[in-house]
């Protein structure tokens, strides 16, 4: 079996961890291949999403110290998502497989290894699943867990507690290039591949240095599409809430018409105005929600690239 590996980490705005970052991976590449465990091609490829400060720069000069590190800078910043795919098709033609992880010296690199172990077993898909989240916040730790039921919920295939650090084979990546949506969601793509696959437990360390670039909003965003993009779960809860609404509505109507006729009884103002704000609320829900779903259709048809490349160095 072929063993060279194509290590993929996105980057934006890492400075403050990316030397730290090299060092480590550096001396497990090292070892990896004087074991014979992987290929002396084998390369770490740092993706440099539209970065502001110093990554592409260091980027560079890591690759002029040691050919062992790639660096590909995209035109501009595409998000976490996008930079994660363009690295991986990018290198999909040079290796037999790619693990991917982030920047950040959260992932334990010594999954590394573990994901080899797997992939010689035949596996062309390996998940890194989180066995537990300590480093994580209270809040970021209980509104990851409640997404991936939700999205259990919803009938859409993910993998728990699994962010988007994975071995795939180069037979999976050839897959994954056929996925052409440009709302990406790989957490939930991935698992469509199908072929044999296989997880791994690992713990999740604090990040080395620097701040998160996944903040509330950015994770809510991704929630968002995630459940938008392999659900129309949503679409349907909004159709029974306004058949249920529609229902009671005119059930209601007939009540208070009998009412009226028979007892000559004055409806309360306030309770009529309260139930013409909640249904407004619900409408507005309702219509956001479709909107939501519109919005993907207007932004799928258009099939802008997903991201554009701008230097690939690779030796």
């Amino acid at each position: 079996m072929s063993n060279t590996l194509y290590l993929v980490i996105p980057c934006y705005n890492e400075e403050e961890v990316l030397f730290e970052t090299a060092s480590r991976l550096e001396k497990k590449f090292t070892a990896l291949i004087e074991q014979q465990i992987i290929s002396e091609n084998s390369r770490i490829v740092f993706v440099d999403d539209g970065s502001w400060d110093d990554t592409w720069r260091i980027i560079l000069h890591l690759h002029e110290a040691n050919e062992i590190f790639s660096g590909l800078k995209l035109s501009r910043n595409r998000g976490h998502q996008n930079a994660l795919l363009a690295g991986l098709m990018e290198v999909k033609h040079l290796c037999d497989y790619t693990i991917s992880m982030d920047a950040d010296l959260q992932d334990d690199i010594d999954v590394i290894d573990m994901f080899i172990e797997k992939y010689n077993l035949d596996n062309d898909i390996v998940y890194g699943v989180r066995g537990d989240r300590k480093s994580d916040t209270t809040v970021k730790r209980s509104t990851a867990q409640m997404f991936y039921h939700i999205m259990k919920k919803m009938g859409v295939e993910t993998i728990f507690n699994h962010a988007d650090c994975r071995l795939m084979s180069a037979r999976a990546l050839d897959a994954l290039s056929l996925y052409k949506e440009t709302n990406l969601f790989l957490r939930g793509i991935v698992p469509l591949i199908g072929f044999k696959c296989d997880t791994i437990e690992y713990s999740r360390s604090p990040r080395y240095a620097g701040l998160s670039k996944y903040p509330f909003k950015k994770m809510l965003q991704l929630a968002l599409n995630g459940i938008t993009s392999f659900s129309i779960t949503p679409i349907r809860i909004v159709t029974v809430t306004g058949t249920i609404i529609a229902t009671l509505s005119t059930f209601t109507l007939i009540v208070l018409a009998l009412v009226t006729a028979f007892v000559q009884a004055v409806v309360s103002v306030l309770w009529i105005v309260t139930s013409v704000f909640l249904t407004c609320g619900l409408l507005m829900i309702s219509i956001g929600i479709v909107g939501e779903y519109v919005g993907k259709i207007f932004e799928e048809t258009k099939a802008r690239p997903r991201y554009i490349v701008d230097q690939f160095i690779n030796k």
